[in-house]
């Protein structure tokens, strides 16, 4: 699957700028509809995410969310962060709740966010905007609970983490 990232900053000055635009219009856009997003992903629909019944297969949108959340762990460094002190995140659960179907071809919006920050854990959610479609069509959730692979146990959100996580969801880009 071929994923192009869209530059943080450059996204969220685009979407900015179009929902100050929107706002004078009274016209809902896709970047009212994502602007409580601070991590936004443009993935295209490839021909070979459809399954015989002619729209993306119900397993692909969880890809689809998979690089998303990378997407905005990159921003925080959360995979060096994890390779060096042996601690980062499983997921526990995750869910999907389909709106629309998505054809071959369009290009997908994925919008993700933390919305949740516990002792050991963090809920993101997703939200999929449709560019052929001009709509939202796909919604989700996920829970990832901290993991220290070294001794095999759950362990605290590192205070790093939560620093990162506060300061993207305040439309910032965090780094070490």
């Amino acid at each position: 699957m071929l994923i192009a990232r869209i530059p943080f900053m450059v996204a969220r000055a685009c979407l900015l700028n179009a929902h100050n635009n929107s706002k004078k219009k009274g016209v809902i856009t896709v970047e009212h509809l994502l602007e409580d997003y601070p991590v936004i992903t443009e993935i295209p629909v490839a021909w070979g995410d459809m399954d015989a019944l002619q729209h993306v297969n119900n397993v692909v949108y969880f890809r689809y969310f998979e690089s998303a959340r990378i997407d905005y762990f990159g921003k925080m460094q959360m995979m060096e962060q994890a390779k060096g002190s042996g601690i980062g995140p499983v997921i526990s659960h995750t869910q999907c709740f389909y709106k629309v179907p998505v054809t071959y071809p369009d290009t997908l919006l994925v919008g993700s966010r933390v919305r949740d920050v516990q002792e050991d854990r963090f809920t993101m959610e997703y939200a999929i905007f449709s560019k052929s479609l001009n709509k939202v069509t796909t919604t989700g959730t996920a829970t990832g609970v901290m993991f220290n692979f070294l001794t095999n146990r759950k362990t605290s959100i590192p205070e790093e983490v939560k620093a990162h996580i506060q300061t993207i969801e305040a439309g910032g880009i965090a780094s070490s």
